[in-house]
């Protein structure tokens, strides 16, 4: 296998982690061993790439405790920031560990945009990746620090989205 890169799925439309999760299903396919690590997703919520993933064999770890103040504010923004903290010292563990081919790291973007940790936490990510392994951020609002690291980087731009006319996330299709 040849040495991995850096990959960003980042901007403002529909299809970020939607896109990651297909990249992880081929490479799976390919005999790769896939790891999914899920920042700032929903406690209650599950998704048809999760259940797809999880049938293929696919390690998903959804972070506990990462819901934003802006849909539970319950939460503080200090527990969530340990939270994170708690999530990347995790993250880095599992990357370096060798055990895995192919690493995605959703909504990690959206965790650096708002300022819940800064780019030295990527930093550390990235400097634990295995020289083959492929290294996938998701998320709105990467940072151009970020993006100046990655090998692709593709910017998901709304153009019509449903939503916007009062349709609701339908199981299946959004999620």
């Amino acid at each position: 296998m040849s040495k991995g890169l850096i990959h960003i799925n980042t901007g403002e439309g529909k299809g970020k982690t939607t896109a990651s999760f297909g990249l992880a299903v081929r490479a799976a396919g390919q005999g790769r061993r896939v790891l999914i690590l899920q920042f700032l997703k929903s406690r209650t919520k599950s998704s048809g790439e999760l259940n797809s993933a999880e049938k293929l064999g696919i390690k998903v770890i959804k972070f506990p405790d990462q819901t934003t103040p802006l849909f539970d504010p319950s939460v503080t923004l200090d527990d969530l920031e340990k939270s994170i903290e708690s999530a990347v010292e995790e993250s880095i563990l599992m990357i370096r560990s060798g055990e895995y081919d192919l690493a995605v790291l959703d909504e990690f973007c959206t965790v650096l945009g708002g300022g819940y940790a800064g780019m030295a936490a990527a930093e550390k990510i990235i400097s634990a990746k295995p020289e083959k392994m492929e290294l996938i951020f998701t998320g709105r609002g990467a940072p151009a620090e970020l993006i100046s690291l990655a090998d692709y980087v593709t910017e998901m731009k709304m153009i019509k989205h449903p939503y916007t006319r009062g349709i609701p996330a339908r199981k299946g299709i959004e999620f």
